[in-house]
């Protein structure tokens, strides 16, 4: 009876009742991201959103359209016809360009900028958060199945186990309870191996789901969860993270978008301009007149439209000045999530497994000799397999840390993301 090993076989995913295994289609982390990025719905919708805000800008840049209008009609005489001559008819055209206040026009310009950095920020939010997702997922993936190969290993021990009393039974060398409580431990093992096999199915699902149904059924991650991490140092992370976060960015595109609206609304107090143009023609007559329209605010000077502005310029700056304490606490909070879980694989890694595995070696020998129960070399396998279980679970945190730490300073395959 070989002890567990703590380097785990890869579990054979079952196939589904019904279909047909097909070839393995291999796939890394960076292609599952990129794979989401480019399926799922919410980054398409964020990538609409960009091009909406751009839309924006084109109507903010246009100039206002003239105004055209045309008037005829008959002349009616009041008069005798020898003083006035003889009835006829008359028109009028009038051309009216309004003159648009070009501080107004360059605070509505910068303001739909500002609106289309604040978009481009929340696609980059989006997809961040859909990408460190991804990540997760993808470990996820590929914790359950090594829990699953691990339960597998279980089985197979037990019921290399429950043969040999089998035997022995039969030989009348032990009691038959010795051999049902072997069948016990084997049904057991049996129900966690079951349900450690729905579980991988179950993260399997979660992860094509996120890509919105673009992987195919019979995809495997080419990866394990003793892959490499490499993150710079404390300091740059700390000096990043305000700079590139994407909630951060947006806040201030729209911080930006709410000072070009204060001035957008005092600009608007200034008088407004329209050039007219008249041509008048009636049988006897031609006249051309040419003039201006202003429109000049007394009664109303846009009080309650300024006020708004100031007040939500002030609202979004307090958002700002929150959201960055909140980010670098969080950050905080993810580097401490990664220093324990580190420190919990190099705990793991540097003898704890190996003095399990050497426990059970003990145990296994005793148990041949007579000199220990079942149930004593079955607890230490129990202890075995509970270390394992701790060892996998701490490297899934580990890199489920490093995604939270990614997802905060944004880092994804941007080149991957096209508006």
């Amino acid at each position: 009876m070989a002890p567990f090993k703590s380097e785990l076989p890869r579990l054979q995913e079952p196939t589904p009742v019904g279909e047909t295994q097909g070839p393995v289609v291999l796939y890394t982390i960076e292609e599952l991201q990129r794979l989401g990025l480019q399926a799922n719905g919410l980054v398409l919708a964020a990538r609409s959103q960009v091009g909406m805000a751009k839309g924006g800008v084109i109507a903010a840049t246009a100039y206002l359209n003239p105004e055209v209008m045309f008037m005829m009609g008959p002349m009616d005489r009041r008069l005798p016809e020898n003083l006035t001559g003889p009835a006829n008819d008359q028109r009028s055209i009038t051309v009216i360009q309004p003159i648009e206040n070009p501080f107004m026009r360059s605070a509505r310009i910068a303001a739909s900028e500002a609106i289309v950095d604040a978009s481009r920020a929340s696609l980059g939010q989006v997809s961040t958060d859909l990408a460190a997702l991804l990540r997760v997922r993808a470990y996820e993936l590929l914790l359950r199945q090594d829990q699953a190969a691990l339960e597998q290993n279980i089985y197979d021990l037990i019921n290399t186990v429950r043969q040999r009393i089998a035997v022995n039974v039969e030989r009348g060398e032990l009691a038959r309870f010795e051999l049902i409580r072997a069948e016990t431990e084997l049904q057991s093992a049996a129900n966690r191996k079951a349900a450690a096999v729905l579980n991988a199915e179950r993260a399997k699902v979660f992860l094509m789901q996120l890509t919105g149904g673009a992987l195919p059924v019979n995809f495997q991650i080419k990866g394990s969860l003793k892959d490499p991490i490499d993150l710079p140092s404390l300091e740059e992370l700390r000096r990043q993270v305000p700079i590139v976060n994407p909630d951060i960015v947006r806040l201030e595109a729209e911080q930006v978008r709410a000072n070009q609206r204060i001035s957008q609304e005092r600009a608007s107090i200034l008088p407004s301009v329209n050039i007219m143009y008249t041509n008048y023609q009636d049988q006897q007559f031609t006249s051309n007149t040419a003039g201006l329209s202003v429109r000049i605010p007394i009664w109303y000077r846009r009080r309650g439209e300024i006020d708004t502005a100031i007040h939500d310029s002030a609202r979004i700056r307090e958002s700002l000045e929150y959201r960055r304490y909140e980010m670098a606490q969080l950050f905080e909070a993810a580097w401490q999530a990664y220093q324990i879980a580190q420190q919990r694989v190099t705990m793991f890694e540097g003898g704890l497994i190996k003095e399990a595995e050497n426990a059970v070696r003990v145990a296994e020998a005793a148990y041949k000799f007579g000199e220990r129960t079942l149930i004593e070399f079955l607890d230490s396998q129990r202890i075995l397999r509970g270390i394992l279980f701790d060892s996998l679970q701490a490297r899934f945190e580990l890199h489920s840390a490093v995604a939270e730490i990614d997802r905060l300073r944004a880092y994804y395959p941007k080149e991957l993301v096209a508006e």
